[in-house]
């Protein structure tokens, strides 16, 4: 084989190569715009052309990445998931008081308002076993409850009157029952709550 040969070889095999190496890069891009777009429009009113758009390429191009809108969905939850539990890493390594650490990933929440309103609607919607999303949030939930064991979070251990399993079950009905007080009323106060439950179900052992 001659140089030209090979050269030319080798460029035939880069241009093969490019698109897969920029796969993963591209399938991030389309779920960014995807959470973008349910965050903005709803899961139900959400088009795969607008996410394309967003995305930056053809709808034909979305579908080699994403067959459905429901593999969109669950692809945008999971990113989701994972930036939440980043924050709540950060917040977790702070110096933030203990009783302060879900009212300070609230108070995030809360500063977008139009995204937790359709978020929640998603939630609420998943709570049908028929949804695609179901799955996700009650496999969700359940890394929730291992994630609030954490001593951190003043609910690793039984007390007098609650058991572990009641502190967590008692933290996550406050988050979902804040995240609506909030949507109808935001100018009412409420995260003081959060912090006021969190100090309630301390005990001795935690603190």
């Amino acid at each position: 084989m001659t140089t030209s040969e090979t050269a030319a070889g080798q460029k035939v095999g880069s241009r093969r190569r490019g698109p897969y190496a920029t796969t993963p890069a591209r399938r991030a891009e389309i779920v960014r715009a995807a959470s973008a777009s349910f965050a903005e429009h709803g899961y139900e009113r959400a088009s795969l052309r607008d996410i394309a758009a967003r995305a930056n390429v053809t709808h034909a191009a979305l579908l080699r990445h994403f067959a459905t809108k429901d593999d969109l969905l669950l692809a945008a939850l999971a990113q989701r998931d994972a930036d939440d539990m980043e924050l709540a890493r950060s917040i977790m390594e702070s110096k933030v008081p203990r009783e302060r650490v879900l009212s300070s990933l609230l108070q995030e929440e809360f500063a977008h308002p139009e995204q937790l309103r359709n978020w929640l609607a998603i939630t609420i919607a998943a709570t049908n076993p028929g949804h695609p999303a179901h799955d996700f949030f009650i496999a969700r939930r359940e890394r929730m409850r291992q994630h609030f064991t954490s001593k951190r979070l003043a609910t690793s251990h039984d007390s007098e009157e609650l058991s572990a399993d009641d502190k967590v079950t008692m933290v996550l009905a406050m988050i979902d029952g804040l995240r609506i007080q909030f949507l109808l009323d935001p100018d009412r106060p409420t995260l003081h709550l959060m912090e006021a439950l969190m100090r309630f179900i301390g005990s001795p052992e935690d603190k």
